[in-house]
């Protein structure tokens, strides 16, 4: 044994296992009087918030919850559900946040498979949850989140208990737990669910707190920076930045519902540094009409993630007044991993060409240990030539734990020590990675490979294209073919032939869509387009 190893052993003062509540903790200790959540007229300081989570906390362990139990949230953005990223792990039990837009069948099945004990939602959706509740046999304890900037007049209550006044309930000199082990879960999010049950994703505290201390430093976040919560809360831990956002002593702007003319009103009034959204979002905010929109005073910082987005989204996001970086990740992976950090050597190319390498998923986070372009097969990286496609593979501390009671899925998504991600990539000579496809999603025509996002990138240059999303459609010839479905730029008209004259121009013959349909774009609640829905479609086409 080496003489390191020896009388070094770990102990209370020097190995204390990591947690992002300490966060909070510390900017309750060192700015107490700081305004750091901020919702409509609702105003609150650091302190302020450190007593609510604590004394929420004290009110759960006094209904029975303790470490290892789980206490579900449905919620907009809104001050509750950033209070329950700590009142509830406070108490060791996990936070379990569930997608405002999900049908009640799959809440139902989500109550169930989380063994939640405790539901906390906004009536808002006191239709779909009292419907789910029905099909439940157990019984949960309901509190409301009742919201009077919302429409919620004619909406009866859905538990017996209500947020604020349960809160009450609790003791303000409640000294919250720490994890035992930073092992220890600290949420539960569950994946779309697209061809099956939702599985649910486990994020231990560890993870979490390297999440939010590796956002900061990728994306170079300030002190005292503003930042607009427009990624839903319930997704990723809202990219874990209600985690982030008090290590910096920031404060935190909550928006409700995805609304372009109070985003720009907000920017405003708050001079909010920073947001992230879904492409879908940045569309939206380079869409906006006039009247909806207001002149930038200052530069404001975006993170683009949860699709590939064209790169002509850069170009106009720019001339806004928007700085946007293109981030990766997945639910699986604590939100973004991998970022498309910036080289000054590319700032003398065209603009073209500098909007197309922004459009890369890019290198891994400092808090990521391994991002690599894998062939599943032999398990060997793919040449770095940039067109050769492999499997983007994962490993780190930002990984998972695994799928909450199912080990096989858990075993498959983990094989041979890479976190395997199901998205097909390229890998480009200088190391950045370029996504091509989710492998369920690429086009296998006459034996070729397409990749829908090339073709998507090339619609969304013509200027009467607002979204384009491309998926196969089945041929007696070929196998399959690419067909693309737009929704068009408001007041501006298009057609099917023009749209495949223009592809025609830059793409190969084999890669143009051969059918082009016009429509609103089937979305999840953040933003993707859902593709399954648009395949069904695509089959039902002559």
């Amino acid at each position: 044994m080496s003489s390191f190893e020896k009388n070094l052993d770990k102990n209370p003062a020097n190995f204390v296992p990591l947690t992002p509540l300490t966060f909070l903790e510390r900017a309750k200790d060192i700015y107490p009087n700081y305004e750091a959540l901020v919702y409509e007229d609702r105003k609150y300081t650091w302190l302020d918030i450190y007593k609510r989570c604590t004394q929420f906390a004290s009110a759960l362990e006094k209904i029975g919850i303790t470490k290892g139990d789980t206490v579900s949230v449905m919620a907009c953005n809104t001050p509750e559900i950033f209070e329950a990223h700590y009142s509830v792990p406070m108490t060791g039990a996990v936070l379990n946040t569930i997608n405002i837009r999900l049908d009640s069948k799959t809440v139902s099945y989500i109550l169930e498979h989380s063994d939640a004990k405790v539901l906390i939602v906004d009536r808002q959706f006191h239709e779909v949850v009292k419907k789910a509740l029905s099909n439940i046999k157990k019984e949960i304890k309901i509190i409301d989140i009742f919201d009077k900037h919302a429409d919620q007049s004619k909406l009866g209550k859905i538990g017996d208990l209500e947020y604020e006044e349960f809160l009450k309930t609790g003791d303000t000199d409640y000294v919250w737990k720490r994890p035992d082990d930073e092992w220890q879960a600290i949420s539960l999010s569950y994946t779309s669910g697209t061809t099956g049950n939702p599985k649910g994703v486990v994020y231990h505290h560890r993870g979490s707190y390297l999440m939010a201390t590796g956002s900061a430093v990728a994306w170079n976040m300030p002190n005292r920076l503003v930042f607009l919560c427009v990624v839903p809360m319930f997704h990723c831990n809202g990219w874990c930045y209600p985690w982030t956002v008090p290590m910096l002593n920031g404060k935190t702007i909550c928006l409700r519902n995805i609304d372009i003319k109070k985003i720009f009103e907000l920017i405003e009034t708050y001079k909010v540094t920073h947001f992230g959204g879904a492409p879908i979002v940045l569309n939206m905010i380079t869409g906006a009409s006039e009247s909806d929109r207001k002149e930038l005073k200052h530069k404001v910082y975006v993170l683009t993630a949860g699709a590939p987005p064209p790169s002509i989204i850069f170009k106009k996001m720019k001339s806004l007044g928007f700085e946007v970086m293109h981030v990766y990740g997945l639910t699986e992976t604590y939100g973004h991993i991998t970022q498309c950090a910036w080289n000054d050597d590319w700032n003398s190319l065209d603009e073209d060409k500098v909007n197309e390498i922004k459009a890369r998923q890019g290198v891994r986070y400092p808090n990521t240990e391994g991002v690599s372009v894998i062939n599943p097969e032999s398990m060997k990286p793919v040449p770095r030539d940039g067109k050769t496609m492999g499997e983007i593979m994962i490993k780190g501390n930002v990984v998972m734990k695994g799928y909450y009671k199912d080990k096989d899925a858990t075993d498959k998504a983990m094989k041979d020590g890479w976190f395997h991600s199901g998205d097909l990539a390229v890998m480009h000579p200088d190391g950045y990675i370029k996504i091509q496809d989710r492998s369920k999603d690429i086009i296998i025509s006459g034996g070729e490979n397409i990749s829908s996002i090339e073709i998507e990138n090339t619609l969304a240059k013509h200027p009467s294209v607002s979204i384009a999303a491309v998926v196969a459609k089945p041929d007696e010839k070929w196998g399959e073919v690419p067909c693309a479905f737009i929704e068009a730029v408001k007041d501006k008209s298009t057609t099917e032939k023009e749209l495949i004259d223009f592809c025609k121009e830059t793409l190969a013959n084999f890669k143009v869509p051969k059918k082009i349909e016009f429509c609103e774009l089937p979305k999840t609640s953040t933003g993707k387009i859902q593709k399954f829905e648009l395949r069904k479609k695509a089959k039902e086409l002559s």
